[in-house]
């Protein structure tokens, strides 16, 4: 996981972007800021007053150097940025006064400079829960595709592997559609960071082995995604013991092509996937980074709200990443 974080860093520093990071109240984020402008993977803006900002970062003796700080009701362009997100959703029943009073939001606001390319990418969540970033990129960035959901993914770092988890962080229930567009987001995500994507579709069932509705969706989502990408390594539906074991995959899935060595997990439903990385993190110790959302227009990351320095660090330098090109 070190390593391909490593190289995930190396990467970002080949060509540098500029990142929101709009909970500049966190100290953790003040803190990381620091980190990512002196490594230089990625330039940074902060959204807030800079007074206060400033009282806080001298507070804490903290040298915050080369960060731009914006305040959104002092932004030269806030009034089109208005007008912009008051054109976006007044089909919604959206007001220009309502819209002025949406657009202080630091997470609206830093939303509203990527979709303007002022910034590339922006990360957020620190202090705010999932459903409020996604919100605002959805609104404002959009996804790639009409009814494409965003979906999340966490890399997950044991010591002697690492694994992709999705969704682990959105789509509560999805249908054998959205999880096949989650394993073809999944995998693209995959390749950006240089990772030859070897996909499980998780079920309680291995090939076949019990029948239900709930191995059906599977099996479909499975044959869907091998039909839109033909070359994709993906095999469904299966047990985890079979994706990542191959002695039981012998048994099992004697068949298969990946022979126990998957390294991107797809869960049927955000219950199992959610409560999979959460134990694989708390008992086997393993390091979580994520959410990393995938299905927007422009790269967009949301935070775990226990999240420490070094994870926002590293979800900048992922984000930075995918704005380099096609994730």
């Amino acid at each position: 996981m070190l390593k391909l974080l490593k190289e995930i860093k190396d990467k970002a520093k080949k060509d540098v972007k500029t990142i929101v990071l709009p909970e500049s109240n966190d100290l953790r984020i003040l803190k990381a800021a620091v980190k990512i402008t002196k490594q230089k993977i990625a330039k940074v803006i902060l959204i807030g007053k800079a007074d206060d900002i400033l009282k806080n970062v001298k507070k804490n003796k903290i040298c915050l150097d080369n960060v731009i700080i914006l305040n959104p009701k002092e932004y030269v362009d806030f009034d089109k940025y208005v007008k912009e997100y008051y054109e976006l959703r007044k089909a919604k029943g959206m007001t220009l006064k309502k819209a002025k009073q949406v657009m202080v939001d630091p997470i609206y606001f830093g939303t509203m400079l990527v979709k303007n390319n002022v910034a590339d990418g922006l990360v957020a969540g620190a202090t705010h829960p999932t459903a409020d970033t996604i919100r605002a990129a959805v609104q404002i960035i959009g996804t790639k595709k009409m009814f494409r959901k965003v979906s999340g993914l966490f890399l997950m770092g044991l010591h002697d592997r690492f694994l992709i988890f999705a969704d682990s962080a959105v789509v509560i229930e999805p249908d054998a559609k959205d999880l096949a567009d989650i394993a073809l987001d999944t995998a693209n995500t995959a390749k950006a960071f240089g990772i030859k994507p070897k996909i499980a579709m998780l079920s309680f069932s291995t090939a076949g082995s019990a029948k239900h509705p709930l191995v059906d969706k599977v099996k479909e989502a499975t044959e869907i995604a091998k039909h839109l990408n033909p070359k994709l390594l993906i095999e469904g539906e299966m047990q985890v013991d079979a994706a990542l074991v191959p002695e039981v995959c012998k048994i099992k899935f004697p068949k298969s092509k990946i022979m126990g060595k998957a390294n991107v997990l797809i869960f049927p439903d955000l219950n199992s996937g959610n409560v999979a990385y959460k134990l694989v993190q708390r008992l086997a110790k393993a390091r979580a980074v994520g959410p990393i959302l995938q299905g927007l227009r422009k790269p967009i990351n949301d935070l775990s709200r226990g999240c420490d320095v070094q994870d926002i660090v590293d979800l900048v330098a992922i984000t930075t990443v995918q704005a380099q090109g096609d994730f």
